[in-house]
């Protein structure tokens, strides 16, 4: 019994080596091949194989003899979908934009220009590194459904564009939190506040919003002393809107002893 598995499993591997070697073989003779008909048939059956790769490589060898043809547009279509499957994303991206630019009202134009979008967003970093490509992603989907309105992709493209805000909030909220971190409490004061305003819907409103109201004080406590009673009162006043909208807070405790302090301090003025 044993035997013979090893048989088959032998038999398998010789199978699939000849395959292997025989597919490397044809490509290499379309490659070197002047028949451009035969290359455009390969291009569709290697595509449909998963052969990626190959297709690119023949798609190109053959785009320059077809363009200004109806066959062009096809051809275009795949090359953009090779890298896109490969996982080549900034060429995808580049091959999608050209692939729209060109071919406006072709059937596929909408697969092709969400896709454009789709590549920024798998391009896009963590929250820690420069976001080109995330705002590169926001403004091609808002784009999108302006040129599509009616595109199955809209939905899509909502939900993407949501959880690439939240990225840009979570950076806007790093970047912030950094000043508080070094104690540079007046640049804190200002990021936090900007944080706010750009994302008032973010996770992270409440740390935002205490994170704020700290620097407020320690800013005021470290000020001087003509400076002292106004910006201890611009504390109080920050530390009302924070309760008011997170009166069970995690950080509430710490809040209410910085109102302390800071009542404790205007009193006594």
């Amino acid at each position: 019994m044993a035997v013979r598995n090893i048989r088959i499993y032998f038999s398998l591997f010789i199978i699939s080596t000849f395959l292997v070697l025989s597919s490397c073989g044809e490509f290499d003779k379309l490659m070197k091949s002047q028949d451009n008909e035969l290359i455009y048939s390969k291009v569709k059956e290697y595509y449909a194989n998963g052969k990626y790769t190959q297709a690119a490589s023949l798609i190109e060898k053959i785009l320059p003899h077809y363009r200004g043809t109806t066959k062009s547009e096809e051809l275009d279509y795949l090359h953009a979908k090779c890298y896109y499957e490969i996982g080549d994303f900034v060429m995808a991206g580049h091959y999608f934009e050209t692939f729209v630019k060109t071919y406006l009202t072709s059937e596929h134009a909408d697969d092709a220009d969400f896709l454009m979008g789709y590549c920024y967003y798998k391009l896009s970093p963590r929250p820690e590194l420069d976001q080109t490509n995330t705002y590169n992603a926001l403004n091609a989907f808002a784009l999108h459904k302006t040129k599509f309105p009616a595109s199955k992709y809209n939905e899509q493209c909502d939900k993407l564009s949501k959880e690439l805000q939240e990225k840009l909030a979570e950076k806007s909220y790093l970047s912030a939190k950094l000043y508080f971190r070094l104690e540079q409490y007046k640049a804190a004061i200002v990021a936090l506040s900007n944080s706010l305003e750009d994302f008032p819907d973010t996770k992270f409103r409440e740390e935002l919003m205490f994170l704020r109201l700290k620097s407020k004080y320690l800013y005021a406590e470290n000020s001087v002393r003509a400076k002292q009673p106004e910006r201890f009162q611009e504390t109080v006043d920050d530390y009302y809107s924070f309760i008011d909208e997170f009166p069970k807070s995690r950080f509430i405790k710490e809040a209410r002893k910085i109102y302390s302090s800071c009542n404790n301090y205007l009193s006594v003025k």
